[in-house]
């Protein structure tokens, strides 16, 4: 049994009907009476931070914003909690422009983040134009283009920990594809510290479910100013998502099993290549 601080509430309680104006964009949380969709994030964000202990005392944490749902969802949660939580903290949005998606300009993302007192950078990475010959674009590329801009740009200017904006269902999607891909059973961590250098990845969304960030971002009322990944369309990620829904039925209860299930390995009843 969980104790009561880390009870994790129903996502049916999201209240993901609940559309407020796109002017309701200020800083609010369960602190301040907050109900529906916004509630339920502010609640598990608050259970993995504590769970995984996530944030400390004098963290200078840099968090990665795409324009898209999560990532904004993250950076206006972690903005909020600054007010009553324990340790104290710093925060910066950092985003990598690349050479592919212009389906913004992040003027948006800007306001937003100003709003929410938080310094932005950015910074241009050209993805597709450091493609060796013969080789097309795909998300991994992508994905460890991004992740060694953040990593340098963090270790360059004294940031100890980078804040990613994934959720439940991709943890539960890279579990799925790392087991029916390349034949392993390895995932996302909610903590990953590195050993090269002085930083550690975070992941304070890990316990939230898609769908709540989509209602998150809807109450919050800055769902249409985000953008999408033209390149993740078709992905494997995508297959996968699929397969998941129709194992699950789309139960949040058994997509939650899947991810706790790392973190109940039974070594005994599984084949090693080493016995």
């Amino acid at each position: 049994m969980m104790p009561p601080s880390e009870m994790i509430p129903s996502p049916d309680s999201g209240g993901a009907g609940c559309v407020v104006p796109a002017s309701s964009t200020s800083l609010s949380g369960r602190r301040s009476g907050a109900k529906g969709a916004v509630a339920a994030v502010d609640k598990l964000v608050e259970v993995a931070l504590r769970r995984y202990a996530m944030i400390e005392e004098g963290d200078r944490i840099l968090v990665a914003v795409s324009g898209g749902k999560d990532s904004t969802t993250l950076a206006c949660d972690l903005a909020a909690k600054r007010r009553w939580w324990p340790a104290r903290y710093e925060l910066t949005a950092i985003h990598i422009a690349t050479d592919f998606c212009s389906c913004c300009k992040k003027t948006s993302l800007v306001s937003l983040l100003e709003s929410w007192d938080i310094p932005y950078v950015s910074i241009d990475v050209p993805v597709i134009g450091r493609l060796k010959p013969g080789r097309s674009m795909n998300c991994y590329w992508c994905s460890t283009q991004r992740r060694t801009e953040l990593i340098r740009y963090a270790v360059a200017n004294g940031y100890n920990k980078i804040a990613l904006g994934h959720h439940l269902d991709d943890a539960v999607e890279t579990l799925l594809m790392n087991m029916l891909y390349k034949g392993e059973i390895s995932g996302m961590l909610p903590v990953l510290r590195y050993r090269k250098y002085p930083l550690s990845i975070i992941r304070p969304l890990t316990l939230c479910e898609e769908r709540q960030t989509i209602a998150y971002a809807e109450e919050k009322g800055f769902r249409s100013a985000v953008c999408t990944c033209p390149f993740g369309r078709d992905s494997k990620r995508r297959e996968v998502r699929a397969r998941i829904a129709a194992l699950t039925g789309g139960s949040s209860e058994m997509k939650r099993r899947l991810f706790e299930s790392t973190e109940h390995v039974n070594a005994e009843y599984l084949c090693s290549s080493k016995n």
